[in-house]
């Protein structure tokens, strides 16, 4: 799927068009967190293409330290990291990620952005706007779409037709019945908003490439936070979604089945994250440099902010 418009090549003059000649761009990352520390970070210091040049986070001697293990420099304020940088690199709470994302974009900065971009579907239209507005590329590190190889057996799925129905479950074990939590469990965020949000994006990426845009959904709650999407595509399929971050350790797993005039197709599991979100840095630069938008672009982000917020709604408070 490649949502039209999602933003436009830089105009020739605007801020996005500040890169320098003949040199590789600077990259900043905003965030410090565990992610930040096992995926971004490494991915951005050994991206062949570009420089890892800085980071800034809400909590400065964590910032201090990470930017000291890489030898790159540490920000005290976001917007003076923006005017040092060609692109940034999210690993924020999607609400935080949000505004910072819109002034990034603003000063020319093409953002390589984390999943989901907010959760309201204003504040994901807004990130939308602001890089089509100041010209600027964008790409959602979806990371079904960037590893591999799940991301060739998505485009080779979404290539043939006569899929009728799929199946898809991610159950984390970030929140498990035993009390003994992961690593990313100190997350206000993921503790609020739970599974729907933090898996159900990796889901709806897979899906909507395969069976089309999602012209209808609706969803229910099970045992802990548990939430099943039930979904209708334009191309008529119809398909389900489990999600959950509060799954028992044993019971934990990430799958999705296809079925359809040519049998019956099951996702791969892939490895290596951290390469991923160099493919996904890749993607930017290629937008950046071509001015087509990404398949995985903010608005596409924005569209799936918009699907999950239309089931939030229909759960129980």
């Amino acid at each position: 799927m490649n949502p039209a418009g999602e933003h436009a090549a830089a105009p020739a003059g605007s801020a996005a068009g500040r890169s320098r000649p003949g040199s590789r761009p600077r990259t900043g990352l905003l965030g410090t967190g565990p992610w930040a520390h096992r995926t971004h970070a490494p991915a951005l210091a050994a991206h062949p293409g570009s420089d890892f040049a800085g980071v800034w986070g809400r909590r400065p001697e964590a910032a201090a330290e990470l930017a000291r293990e890489y030898g790159v420099k540490v920000y005290e304020d976001p917007d003076a990291l923006f005017a040092d940088c060609d692109a940034v690199a999210f690993a924020l709470p999607p609400d935080v990620q949000a505004p910072l994302a819109v002034r990034a974009a603003a000063a020319g900065c093409h953002l390589l952005l984390d999943k989901p971009v907010a959760t309201t579907a204003a504040d994901a239209r807004a990130v939308a706007e602001a890089a089509e507005r100041h010209g600027v590329a964008s790409v959602v590190f979806l990371t079904l779409r960037f590893a591999e190889p799940t991301a060739g057996w998505v485009a080779r799925q979404a290539a043939r037709p006569g899929w009728f129905t799929a199946a898809a479950h991610w159950l984390g074990a970030v929140f498990p019945p035993d009390g003994s939590p992961s690593a990313y469990a100190d997350s206000p965020w993921r503790k609020s908003k739970g599974g729907l949000w933090d898996v159900g994006p990796h889901a709806l990426s897979v899906l909507i490439p395969i069976l089309g845009e999602v012209t209808a959904v609706s969803a229910t709650r099970g045992p802990s936070d548990v939430v099943q999407l039930a979904l209708r595509h334009a191309s008529g399929a119809a398909s389900t979604a489990v999600l959950s971050l509060g799954a028992p350790r044993e019971a934990a797993g990430v799958g999705l089945e296809l079925r359809g005039t040519e049998g019956v197709r099951e996702m791969p599991g892939w490895s290596d994250v951290p390469g991923a979100y160099g493919r996904a840095l890749d993607a930017l630069h290629t937008a950046a440099r071509t001015g087509v938008p990404d398949p995985c672009g903010a608005r596409f982000g924005a569209r799936l902010t918009e699907i999950l917020a239309e089931a939030e709604a229909q759960l129980p408070a």
